[in-house]
């Protein structure tokens, strides 16, 4: 007990490259984790079902998305104050704030979610889905979003696990969350008659959610040893104001993310019709493991760079951030590496049933994977300034990045360099990104002392 005692990395702690990989590393594992249990529907849904319910599953996921990203929002802007909080000595407020977090972020999801049930034939008519196209959306979306409130909450406890100094934790509930839609989509999705395979594969996600939003919330509520317990709060807008302008950044992130997916859908419908839909949604499932890579390292240094900025502990804060940009260019050399090489392995998993689609999928994919080499610097950046909570230069940031930056080249390029400027697109996106990420840092030294 002694010994596990000396070995816990604390906020407080001094952070050199080992260290600092070690604490992120459960974010990390816990961010690729959760992509690739998301992977396996398209995997199962695709290999199973057909190519039509995987178009439909790549066409409505950005609205289930846009939904969901209130749970970005509180988690990140929440974790920022909570941190800060605890690094002013004050443990008791944290834990109101957190609690608040909690409670509001729940009752958003119950709402959106049940507004995204009524509203999804018009919306799904608006991405261009007709005839079967359409009732597979609707299959699919209504199942998904039923569970949408734990969803939430799963994304939420994702960032509030690391301030709680409980990261290992987080990764086992989300490899339980995991386990639980592998497990399920192997028995329904192949299991259950045709006409019900994308059914399962929505209950094998929705079950997942409600494992990954209800077991932290057990937890939370009970004595533990963590920083965090959930317990009586009270209503403070203005506390819930400061996290939502501060997770804005994230929020528009996400949402972000997905209206520009929806573009993408709508230039390769045009381009390339349905198959070039697919392609698409072969390489949105494993660009999200890479991204989830620096999304989860943004995660796991977000609390220590809150806490270090409350206690006013500026040389660790340089510290942080100049190792912090090494560690994401190293990732970002490896991850295209690796992309160039496995991108055949890869696109076969999925539409390896299909000659032309494959080779359509490996020859974009193999364009897209160049953006990974700078997609770090622009997270990492936005997540910095979150963590600091400057909530508006992280929006800005983010905002630019995920919206006008790809929106711009997704629309100019193709008219130049057809479907291959689609693929070019997210690369030209996070070069102009790196840009802007690096003269926010550079402006915004002297206010923060690192």
């Amino acid at each position: 007990m002694q010994k596990a005692a000396k070995t816990k990395i604390r906020l407080s702690d001094h952070f050199g490259y080992r260290r600092l990989i070690r604490f992120t590393l459960p974010s990390i594992a816990m961010m690729i984790f959760t992509s690739i249990y998301s992977v396996v529907d398209g995997f199962f849904v695709s290999n199973f079902a057909g190519k039509t319910p995987f178009a439909a599953i790549n066409l409505i996921m950005p609205v289930i998305m846009i939904l969901g990203t209130v749970g970005f929002m509180f988690g990140t802007g929440g974790t920022a104050l909570v941190s800060k909080t605890y690094g002013e000595g004050e443990k008791d407020k944290a834990n109101q704030y957190f609690s608040l977090f909690v409670y509001t972020a729940f009752l958003v999801g119950l709402a959106l979610g049940i507004l995204g049930i009524v509203f999804l034939r018009p919306l799904s008519a608006l991405l261009g889905a007709q005839g079967e196209l359409q009732e597979n959306c609707i299959v699919y979306a209504r199942i998904i979003l039923s569970a949408l409130p734990f969803y939430v909450l799963q994304v939420m406890f994702q960032s509030f696990f690391v301030a709680a100094e409980k990261p290992k934790l987080g990764l086992t509930v989300t490899v339980l969350s995991g386990l639980t839609n592998m497990v399920l989509d192997a028995v329904l999705v192949i299991g259950l008659p045709q006409e019900w395979k994308l059914a399962g594969a929505a209950l094998a996600t929705a079950a997942a959610q409600v494992v990954g939003g209800s077991i932290p919330l057990i937890y939370f509520f009970r004595k533990n040893t963590s920083l965090l317990r959930l317990g009586k709060t009270n209503y403070n807008g203005r506390i819930l104001t400061k996290a939502c302008i501060n997770g804005s950044s994230e929020f528009m992130s996400n949402i972000s993310m997905s209206l520009v997916g929806i573009l993408y859908n709508l230039q390769l419908m045009k381009f390339a019709g349905e198959d070039g839909v697919a392609a698409y949604g072969v390489m949105m499932y494993v660009s999200m493991i890479f991204a989830a890579a620096f999304i989860g390292y943004t995660i796991g240094t977000a609390p220590v760079i809150g806490f270090h900025d409350g206690a006013q502990n500026y040389g660790e804060l340089k510290s942080l951030l100049r190792k912090s940009l090494f560690l994401t260019g190293m990732m970002g050399l490896g991850m295209v590496a690796s992309a160039e090489v496995l991108a055949g392995p890869l696109s076969s998993i999925f539409v390896g049933y299909d000659q032309l689609l494959f080779q359509m999928t490996v020859s974009g994919f193999r364009i897209f994977a160049l953006s990974f080499l700078f997609m770090g610097f622009g997270i990492f950046a936005s997540g910095f300034f979150t963590a600091l909570n400057d909530g508006i230069t992280s929006a800005i940031i983010s905002f630019l990045r995920t919206l006008v930056f790809q929106s711009l080249a997704i629309i100019a390029l193709p008219q130049i360099l057809g479907i291959q400027g689609i693929w070019l697109s997210v690369l030209a996106a996070e070069i102009m990104s790196v840009l802007l990420g690096a003269g926010f840092l550079r402006l915004k030294q002297k206010k923060y002392h690192y």
